[in-house]
């Protein structure tokens, strides 16, 4: 597939907000969502699926197209999950199943506990359920940490505490790039969002696991094959531990699909054929 494959976009009313999606090819409908992640960066996996899926993305409340009625309320992934049930119930086609990753895998967990009938597959790459960790009062404050860093001025800092938290590491230059250089006011309003709003509640959410395990044969816990060390590789195998599942391999780490996302959609391909 290519950057030209056709793409529909779209507005829907839900309580609270407008949410911006977009559709793309043709076949069984795949959701691709994340949080604080929008549509954007999912597009180049997006197009891999399109070649043989209806591919739905969305840009998660209060993120850039998605606007607010109240732009200080809060995100959670409930919220979020009620905002899926909405779209996916929009646009049809479904049963769907569901790409999450990272909030975006809380917000699928969250739809998976919901509304079971809306899917048939929920593919939760590398959640970041740190209630089920032993060391879970340890994150609730390195959490509360990084907040009070971004509230009090200095954004540089509260991302650099964010990413050694989670495992991750990238070369300074990039680090600057990201997040030191110029950027949009559509980016800095999301990442105050972020901050201010839904890292504390995304973070503190701990799954149903009763509920979870009622579904569990609709459930594949996704975890990088590149990802071991990292955060989420810790929650996301805690998780499938609670659940008695045992973990998929995805190509790369946390952000896999925006590596080789050819690669990264064959394995989506492989784990949907299977189910």
């Amino acid at each position: 597939m290519t950057a030209s494959t056709p793409v529909t976009a779209g507005t829907l009313a839900v309580p609270g907000a407008r949410l911006y999606y977009e559709l793309r090819g043709r076949g069984p409908l795949v959701a691709v969502v994340g949080a604080p992640m929008h549509s954007e960066p999912f597009a180049p996996l997006a197009e891999q699926l399109a070649a043989d899926h209806t591919v739905l993305t969305t840009d998660p409340r209060g993120h850039f197209g998605s606007v607010l009625d109240d732009p200080e309320s809060d995100s959670t992934p409930d919220l979020r999950a009620g905002d899926l049930a909405r779209l996916l119930r929009h646009v049809g086609g479904g049963p769907a199943a569901v790409f999450g990753s990272s909030g975006g895998a809380m917000t699928a967990l969250a739809l998976l506990q919901s509304d079971p009938e809306l899917v048939h597959t929920v593919i939760a790459h590398e959640p970041p359920v740190s209630e089920l960790l032993p060391d879970r009062a340890e994150q609730r404050a390195q959490r509360a940490d990084i907040i009070a860093t971004y509230l009090s001025g200095d954004n540089l800092g509260a991302v650099r505490k964010f990413l050694a938290s989670a495992g991750l590491t990238m070369p300074e230059e990039v680090f600057q790039h990201m997040f030191g250089g110029d950027r949009s006011p559509a980016q800095l309003a999301a990442e105050d969002y972020f901050y201010r709003h839904e890292l504390g509640s995304t973070g503190s959410w701990s799954p149903d696991l009763d509920a979870l395990r009622a579904e569990r044969g609709r459930l594949v816990i996704g975890i990088g094959d590149e990802s071991a060390g990292q955060f989420c590789d810790r929650t996301s195998r805690a998780l499938a531990a609670a659940l008695d599942l045992e973990p998929t391999l995805f190509p790369g780490d946390h952000g896999g699909f925006m590596g080789d996302s050819a690669a990264f959609a064959d394995r989506v391909r492989t784990v949907l054929a299977a189910r």
